[in-house]
């Protein structure tokens, strides 16, 4: 059997990642080819993922860069549909919901060729989101859907999918935090040196309806101004969100908030275990908080997530500096962290998505 991998950004390499390790595994009973879009293109954010996560490096990358969504998913399609005629895989498989989901979805389906979609049925309700268009697009042309928990299973059915190709196999992203935790926990020495807190809130912001507006992000860094004061905020910030952050005259005046260059998965991972508090709006981190059991707050209206509030550590909040300051406080304050982890984050889903391809 022959499986086309497609990344492009950031947390498709996590995802994709512990697939293409146990498909390995298989030895010739399957073959493999990976191709990066390029829809990360930036050696700080995406480079180091693929050394950290052991990646192979890609057998072709698209090259497509940065632009608007329309010429990013048009340019993807164009430079894919190639390497699918050249291929000719059995399946497609791809990732979470960004541009290069959508797009590579297109273009085999075009093609007659099976596309698995991993991480398929979860559902923030909102189309302002680019990432919930690309979800539900995807998930009506995927042939094999395979979901991280119920609530996806139950949207998927709800929107007419037949259930025979809905697969609940777990969250793929906790398979590379279990097998990179151990190395994360060797990271800690040196990074406590760098940052000697004994408490501290880690951020991760970066979503456009956060950082795009002056006034939401002047809210935002008002807010972790503020309680910087109080505990050391370490914001490791994206390059674009500098740029905002710079043009909006907003750069920190504390020395107890500091804004770092981007971390590897690794680092960062090493910082979430020992936060006191985790700020973000990344649907990955809103998972990985609810397996470690550090609280997290999530400065969205919505989550396609909802499990990591039902059950994990997860609370969404406004972007609003009177409402993040006292709900910060409450959180740090609070000693009742009681969370489950959903069922099957087990650290097992790559295996269990490689037991449906073969039983295909």
């Amino acid at each position: 059997m022959r499986i086309l991998h497609v990344v492009g950004a950031r947390p498709n390499f996590m995802k994709a990642a512990p697939i293409i390790r146990a498909v390995t595994r298989l030895g010739s009973e399957f073959q493999q080819l990976l191709v990066h879009t390029g829809q990360h293109y930036d050696a700080q954010m995406s480079q180091i993922f693929f050394d950290e996560l052991e990646l192979p490096q890609p057998d072709v990358n698209l090259e497509v860069g940065s632009g608007s969504h329309a010429w990013q998913t048009a340019q993807i399609m164009v430079r894919f549909e190639p390497v699918l005629l050249d291929y000719q895989p059995d399946w497609v498989v791809v990732y979470g919901d960004v541009n290069s989901t959508l797009a590579s979805s297109l273009v085999s389906s075009k093609l007659g060729i099976r596309v698995a979609h991993v991480e398929a049925g979860l559902r923030s309700y909102d189309r302002s989101m680019p990432e919930e268009v690309n979800r539900l697009v995807t998930d009506q042309i995927a042939d094999l859907l395979f979901t991280p928990s119920e609530d996806a299973n139950i949207n998927l059915e709800r929107e007419g999918i037949n259930p025979k190709k809905i697969y609940l196999v777990g969250n793929v992203m906790i398979d590379t935090l279990v097998n990179l935790l151990p190395k994360a926990e060797k990271k800690w020495p040196a990074l406590s040196e760098r940052f000697p807190f004994e408490r501290y809130i880690l951020v991760t912001i970066h979503r456009p309806s956060n950082v795009d507006n002056p006034a939401t992000l002047s809210e935002i860094m008002t807010a972790l101004d503020a309680m910087s004061l109080e505990v050391p905020v370490i914001f490791p910030v994206h390059p674009r969100t500098e740029e905002q952050i710079m043009a909006a005259g907003l750069m920190p005046k504390n020395s107890q908030f500091l804004l770092v260059d981007p971390l590897g998965y690794v680092d960062f991972l090493a910082l979430q275990v020992h936060a006191s508090l985790v700020l973000t709006d990344s649907g990955g981190i809103q998972e990985e908080t609810t397996y470690l059991g550090i609280p997290c707050m999530t400065a969205r209206a919505n989550t396609e997530r909802p499990v990591t509030i039902s059950l994990g550590t997860n609370q969404l909040i406004q972007s609003k500096s009177s409402s993040l300051v006292p709900a910060m406080r409450t959180r740090l304050e609070s000693q009742n962290h009681t969370h489950q982890i959903p069922p099957l984050w087990d650290g097992r889903t790559a295996e269990r998505i490689v037991q449906v391809f073969q039983e295909i």
